[in-house]
């Protein structure tokens, strides 16, 4: 032998090894996404779960029939249709079984077939299965030609292409499947809503996917849960891409002892109990989460339930709200409705694209199925024919039958004698004696009529297609007639926003304090207690010698807060951005959080609750009920701004007024613009005037002037006489904690002013007569060496309840309000706090 032939004995072909990977991954590629991973947009159904239903029909495991064990059925589809490892086939078995991954379960499992919580199924020798009632529907009819069928893997038997699915078991089940270069994620849907859906395409073929979405308004998952945004859905099923997102359904419960708990009693679909318990466990445990004081898993039989008990001081929306963020409670849902068309082509579908493939496939079937009843009818009318002329005749076909000599002689001659055709012969002469009686003679004929009338009814089904269509319909209907099914899923038409940051911190109210020197912090205002007229007060705040408290205010959380700096320019952050500290604490530098120079001071702050929609446009329009940033410098100007203008500031900050050199920015409030202003100053001269007379400027304007100042003197303090209710939120908290920023009407009774030297008074808001903006003003309070300068001045009323003075070295007094006495204007006031020597007043709050 040649040595050439030798070398080759194994028929080895060389070959460049990139065509080669290139083909057989190719070759790989097509068989994944045809042969295992995609399902077939007519029934459904991945090859593996058609040959498992296959094999159970063909072993007789239809409904009605005994359980077998699972490692029967999976030896003969293993063994007959699907030549892959065994746990691939029992793993497809018992998705099929398991009714928290299809909607409609298509096999009735009997033993341990997995759970919610991902505990595995138990081994197949244990567990028993037979076809569910609704997989019957999608097998019914297939011995009637009605599908194509293929040789199996070794071509010793038949198994079908795709299965006559006189169910929508598509979209009723959804699938869920990872091929080469591409997937598949179709959600579940309500059979009753598809079938709807479908009956009306039937009847309007031009439809809309918003049409259909009238019918089949959105997935229905098994585990139940909720569904957000319309708009999103009718996107995913206008392209077949898109997501929404799913909710579990939670409650907060008020228990007996005050305290609250979540109850989480459905979950989003494909999500692990366990997994989810344990996430949250381990929020709690990392601190990510605070407020939780138990968690337990009471699911039984019953259904789904999940307990958070929450701690007495917790806030539950708030709980609920890191829930849904941190943990799958909330998670996306991501539609692509890829499949395969005519169990070949991968194609993305649309809503109504599957929809019409499943009725176009549908159509198919009936017609075969048509055809095969006509031709199996046709055949039993040809025989009755030959049976009724037979009798007719019966004493000669019995002679002719005599006289032959075997039974193809007697044959030969009935088809030759009587002009019958081979298959009559065949039946006269299998017919029994019992069919010469007149009885049984008269019930051939009644039968063939029944025959030939059938037969008139198909070839008129076969020749008219609107009948196929009716038909369609008339069994879509009594699918739903015979599966009812409520709807688990609820659905919301609104889009859930992005969670933002304060939508996790609690609203509470808080007080923030900002030192001389730029330290700020917050606290609760139950650090401070209730004392008497002059007092000396609590230790407040530790501060360095040379620092003292400059301001001094109460807020909520979620409140935005503007500082203003000396230099006309302000800054903006969130209240609980601020960080928390304990009341002896020194807070933090402003200037880790503001970029402020270092020849710039805060010597303003206000805060204010943001709007939105309507209420927030009002605002940017300008309009009456909107809302006016008012300042006042230490010279005596006044300017007044629109709150809009101060929205969005970036983190550099931007220019609120512009100051002469010698000028200060001294106060600033929010008001309606329709209210009354009244400034102090420090050597005790005040002026009320109305807000009108301030003209509306733009940020970068200086202001006009509010009071005209005597040599050394100048502005203490400012606020606002509220006449007017303030018809937003804007100062919503304020209306019940804050005089300054209050809203409620009618506003304001006394005008209380505040010493240096810790003096104070409340004079009647009727001693005060409204002048003109720019006079001098009258006098307002006797300031003497012993009482010290005015260092700011309120207004109050009955409402307000207690007054909180903090000094500059840092001691805090918080006293009721009527323990202040009520004066003239030309008086010194009381003692409220007794200060150590060289400590001042630095500030107060209303409360």
């Amino acid at each position: 032998m040649p040595l050439e032939k030798q070398k080759n004995l194994e028929k080895i072909e060389p070959r460049e090894i990139t065509e080669e990977l290139q083909e057989s991954y190719l070759d790989y590629a097509m068989s994944v996404i045809v042969s295992r991973a995609l399902p077939d947009v007519r029934d459904g159904l991945k090859p593996v779960q058609r040959r498992i239903l296959w094999a159970m029909w063909d072993m007789g495991l239809g409904a009605g029939a005994k359980f077998m064990k699972s490692a029967r059925v999976t030896g003969e589809t293993m063994g007959k249709y699907h030549p892959h490892g065994d746990m691939a086939v029992y793993d497809a078995l018992v998705r099929m079984a398991q009714d928290f991954s299809l909607r409609y379960p298509l096999i009735k499992g009997q033993g341990n077939f997995g759970s919610v919580d991902g505990d595995s199924a138990a081994a197949q020798r244990y567990t028993e299965c037979r076809l569910s009632k609704i997989a019957e529907e999608l097998l019914l009819d297939i011995e009637k030609e009605t599908v194509n069928w293929t040789p199996n893997y070794d071509g010793s038997r038949l198994e079908p292409k795709c299965l006559p699915a006189k169910l929508p078991n598509l979209l009723i089940n959804g699938a869920v499947g990872i091929a080469v270069g591409m997937a598949t994620s179709i959600p579940p849907h309500n059979l009753g809503e598809v079938i709807n859906a479908l009956i009306y395409l039937v009847d309007n073929p031009k439809a809309e996917t918003e049409d259909l979405m009238k019918f089949i308004p959105g997935p229905d998952f098994p585990t139940g849960g909720i569904i957000y945004d319309k708009t999103s859905l009718n996107e995913a099923y206008k392209t077949g891409h898109g997501s929404i997102t799913m909710r579990a359904v939670a409650e907060i419960q008020e228990r007996k002892s005050g305290s609250f708990q979540i109850i989480v009693s459905e979950i989003p679909y494909q999500v692990n109990k366990s997994d989810l318990v344990t996430n949250v466990a381990q929020l709690v445990q990392e601190k990510k989460i605070e407020g939780i004081r138990d968690l337990r898993d009471e699911s039984d039989r019953e259904g789904l339930r999940i307990v958070v008990e929450l701690k007495n001081d917790a806030v539950p929306q708030k709980i609920l709200n890191q829930l849904f963020k941190y943990t799958e409670l909330q998670k996306n849902f991501y539609f692509n409705l890829l499949a395969l068309n005519e169990g070949i082509q991968p194609k993305v579908f649309s809503l109504k694209e599957l929809l019409a493939a499943y009725l176009n496939h549908r159509q198919k079937v009936i017609r075969r199925r048509t055809e095969f009843d006509l031709k199996k009818t046709e055949e039993r009318a040809h025989i009755l024919t030959g049976l009724v002329k037979a009798l007719s005749v019966i004493d000669k076909i019995i002679s002719t039958i005599k006289k032959s000599k075997d039974k193809e002689a007697a044959h030969a001659a009935l088809m030759k004698n009587f002009h019958l055709s081979s298959l009559q012969a065949e039946a006269i002469l299998e017919m029994k004696l019992q069919t010469l009686a007149a009885l049984e003679g008269q019930k051939l004929e009644d039968e063939l009529k029944e025959k030939k009338k059938l037969i008139n009814e198909l070839q008129l089904i076969l020749k008219e297609p609107k009948i196929i269509l009716k038909i369609i319909k008339e069994e879509l209907s009594e699918l739903a007639k015979n599966f009812p099914s409520p709807r688990r899923t609820k659905m919301v038409a609104s889009g859930l926003k992005e969670f933002k940051e304060e939508d996790l911190i609690s609203q509470e109210e808080t007080i923030v304090t900002l030192s001389q020197t730029g330290y700020i912090k917050r606290m609760p205002p139950a650090a401070f207690h209730s004392q008497k007229r002059g007092g000396k007060g609590t230790i407040g705040f530790e501060l360095k010698e040379e620092d003292f408290i400059s301001h001094f205010i109460s807020a909520q959380t979620h409140d935005d807060i503007l500082f203003f700096t000396d230099r006309g320019k302000v800054f903006q952050t969130k209240v609980y951005e601020i960080p928390a500290a304990s009341r002896t604490a020194k807070g933090k530098a402003v200037q880790n959080f503001l970029e402020i120079t270092p020849a710039e001071k805060i010597s303003a702050l206000v805060t204010y609750a943001k709007l939105a929609g309507k209420e927030h446009e009002t605002i940017q329009k300008g309009l009456p009920e909107s809302i006016y940033v008012v300042m006042v410098t230490k010279n005596g100007l006044i300017k007044k701004t629109t709150l809009s203008d101060f929205e969005n500031i970036r983190h550099t900050g931007i220019i609120a007024l512009n100051l002469n050199k010698d000028d200060f920015l001294k106060n600033v409030s929010l008001s309606s613009g329709s209210n009354e202003v009244i400034i102090t100053t420090a050597h005790g001269q005040a002026i009320r005037f109305k807000e009108k007379e301030i003209r509306t400027m733009g940020r970068t304007a200086s202001g006009v002037r509010a009071i005209r100042l005597k040599k050394d003197d100048f502005v203490s303090g400012f606020d606002i006489i509220r006449k007017t209710r303030i018809k937003t939120d804007y100062m919503q908290n304020y209306a019940e904690k804050s005089p300054r920023q209050s809203a409620s009407s009618p506003r304001g009774s006394a005008l209380l002013v505040v010493m240096a030297n810790g003096f104070a008074k409340q004079t009647p808001l009727n001693q005060y007569k409204v002048q003109k903006r720019g006079g001098s003003g009258i006098k307002t309070a006797k300031i003497t060496a012993k009482t010290g300068l005015i260092i700011a001045s309120h207004i109050v009323d009955e409402k307000d309840e207690e007054i909180l003075a903090f000094s500059s070295k840092g001691q805090v007094l918080k006293t009721k309000l009527g323990e202040v006495r009520t004066a003239g204007r030309a008086t010194s006031g009381v003692r409220i706090m007794k200060l150590k020597q060289g400590d001042k007043i630095a500030g107060i709050m209303i409360l």
